[in-house]
Order: structure tokens, then sequence, then C-alpha cells
């Protein structure tokens, strides 16, 4: 992985403290890097997504993403016995596009489930409170609002749904690389030039243990990236859920697919400008830094917390199962002219594509607690089990 010398302020605050504190776990660099308040790249002000960020996300392609995973949410409704108190919370909702589009459908499409609805906004970053509040206004009296502290500390609890996009590839990742002499753990320390790797034996257990767990067998000189937030952040969103659905939309794969030979360097890749490169240690916390997810960790870390995995597949998957088609077909019926017609073909063709799309790139899993054996509008036809 590339070093580099520092380039912003943020990167000479983290090199001060390493040079004063010592060596620092990738992890540690990766929470600074993205969440340092006022300064890493998701707590700074600036446009994150869309055209003028640094990537996009299903729901900035088109509306009719929300559209369709409003009509799942009445769905889950419909399996919990219609109850008239049903709590839609999303974790990470940025901008609040994607809640924008689900309320919108829901006021437009199930009026019985809009009278019940409370939508909870779960967001790390305070200053996003106003601009949430802005976008959502038509659908004030249904709105609330917690920090991830008050999911982590247990001070939730409903009935309902959790409702993440792209949330799990932006928590921090420990860095493991298999050495002729066992594993060992990336840590980011500093020399006159700016930052620098070093491995070291592992920060904890808790990384042999998880490699264990899912009979990762890692080659000699191969990293891998380890997310142990993702397993505690599955737990706290089942303890929150009196009964109802976690539904988490994100890139990854199952934990024999993750870790094969031919990721030899892993899955971490940086974001700026809607271009691509591995190296996290330029432009520290003005580009975003990612990595693939370890569905099988969400499902085991479910199961251990009372969550069955009731439905898991490729985003195209998911969306053909609500009705994609129907929807495309809708929405060219109403187009007011051929371009417009042709901009939401287009769209939609993005949603379900693979090969440059995000069809299959993106995965679905849905996991239930307190439902037993529910019937799933992804299932119809086009869904595919877990």
């Amino acid at each position: 992985m590339a070093e580099a010398a520092a380039t912003t302020k943020l990167a000479e605050i983290i090199l001060k403290r390493i040079r004063s504190r010592g060596d620092i776990t990738f992890a540690s660099f990766m929470e600074s890097a993205l969440y340092e308040p006022d300064l890493g790249y998701y707590t700074s002000p600036g446009r994150k997504v869309g055209a003028e960020g640094d990537f996009y996300t299903s729901m900035n392609v088109h509306s009719a993403f929300g559209r369709l995973i409003s009509r799942e949410i009445g769905r889950f409704w419909e399996l919990l016995g219609c109850p008239d108190s049903f709590t839609v919370a999303e974790a990470g909702a940025g901008g609040g596009q994607l809640a924008q589009d689900i309320l919108d459908a829901v006021s437009e499409e199930n009026a019985g489930l809009y009278a019940v609805l409370t939508y909870r906004l779960i967001e790390k970053e305070p200053s996003l409170k106003e601009a949430q509040a802005s976008r959502l206004e038509r659908h004030a009296e249904r709105l609330a609002w917690s920090s991830p502290q008050e999911l982590a500390d247990g001070q939730l609890k409903f009935t309902g749904c959790i409702i993440s996009n792209e949330l799990f590839d932006a928590m921090p990742v420990h860095l493991v690389e298999m050495a002729e002499d066992g594993l060992k753990e990336v840590f980011v320390s500093a020399d006159a030039s700016g930052f620098r790797e070093r491995l070291l034996p592992p920060s904890t257990p808790e990384l042999d243990a998880y490699l264990r767990t899912f009979d990762v067998r890692l080659m000699p000189g191969q990293r891998a990236e380890i997310n142990l937030a993702a397993p505690t952040w599955i737990a706290c969103a089942a303890a929150a859920l009196e009964r109802g659905f976690v539904l988490t939309i994100d890139y990854g794969y199952l934990s024999d697919e993750l870790y094969t030979p031919q990721r030899r360097n892993g899955t971490l890749l940086c974001y700026h400008k809607h271009s691509t490169n591995e190296d996290p240690y330029r432009l520290v916390g003005e580009q975003d830094i990612t990595t693939h997810i370890n569905f099988s960790s969400l499902v085991e870390a479910g199961k251990e917390a009372g969550l069955a995995a009731v439905w898991y597949g490729e985003q195209y998957r998911f969306l053909l199962g609500v009705g994609l088609m129907e929807e495309l077909m809708q929405l060219v019926a109403q187009a007011k002219d051929e371009h417009e017609s042709l901009k939401h073909r287009l769209a939609i063709k993005k949603l379900m594509m693979p090969e440059g799309g995000m069809g299959d790139t993106f995965k679905v899993l849905i996991q239930a607690k307190g439902v037993q054996d529910p019937q799933l509008l992804c299932m119809r036809k086009w869904g595919m089990g877990l």
C-alpha cells in the first residue's frame, strides 16, 4: 500500500498524535480519517455524494430505489399484524434523500402505515439534523432523531424495522496480513516524511478468533480487513427491536468469497471526486475510505442476538422481487417525452445491471425478529434464499 507525506490539516494532527503517543492500529487511523470532529471525511462540511461529490449511492441514481424499499417496509408492517405504532429507523441517513423517497412513497401509497409511522434518523453527525429536517419538512410530524450512542446504549425499543444503505462499508476496520511467522496487524507509524505502516502482533485476540470463526485461511502475504464494529452494531439493532426486521444494503460478499486468495490485497478502496485509489494516507479527511463487508459476519452476529436471516441476494434480485419492472413501466408510461423516458430507463438499468451498474455489486440482507417464516415481497419469483 502506498505511503504518502501529509497533505492535509487532519493528516498533520494524526501524525503529531502518533509521534507523541505511539503507533496506532489502522482501525484507529481510519476512524480519525473518517470521523475526526469537524475534520474527518464524514464530519466535515461539503457534499459527499452525487455528481458534485465523490461517489454515487443507489438512492442518488433514482427515487424509485426508495419507493421500492418502501413497499417492502409496507410488507414488514403487514407481517407484524399492522401494529398501531411502527418505527422505521434509518442508520446513517446522511442528507435524508432515502428517507424522503421512502416517506413520499408511503404517504402516497400506504395511508394506513403512514398514519402510525415514526421515521427515526440515527445519525452520527449532529449538523446533518438541520439539513434532514429541512428536506423532510412536509413529513415533520412523522420524524424523530437519535444518536448512534442511544442505539448502542440500549435506549431505543420499538416494533418496526432498522434499515441502512452503505453503513457498514464506512466502519473502521482492522487490517491484517499473514506473515511467515503468523498473523500480523497493520499499525500506522510516522517518520520525518509522513505515514508508514508496520506489521506487529495483533492488537486483540478477537482478530484471530474472527478468522477461525469463518474458517478463513490467508495465504502468506495476503491482506484482509476485519470489521469488529459490524457484529456489535447488529447486536445493538437486535436489542432495539421488540419485533421486526433489519434490512441492510451494502457491497460485500459472504466470507468464503470475500477472503479468497485472489483478493491478495483485500478490498480497501478510497474515493475522491468519482475516482478510486488504494492509498488511504493521501488526502486524509478529504477522501472516503471503504471496504467490502462480510455478510456472513452480519448473519452470525444476528443469530446470536435473536435475528433470523430470512433473505440474502444481489440488489437486482431484491428490486425485481419488490416490483422494479412494474415501477419502470409506470415511469415510462407517465414520461412527458422520449428524453424523460430514456432517463428513467438508464437510471433503472444502473440500479440493477452488473458490470458497471449496482445490481450485483450491492447485496441485500434481511433479518427478522419475532416473525415466523415471513413471506417477503422480494421472495416473489426472483428471490434467492440464504
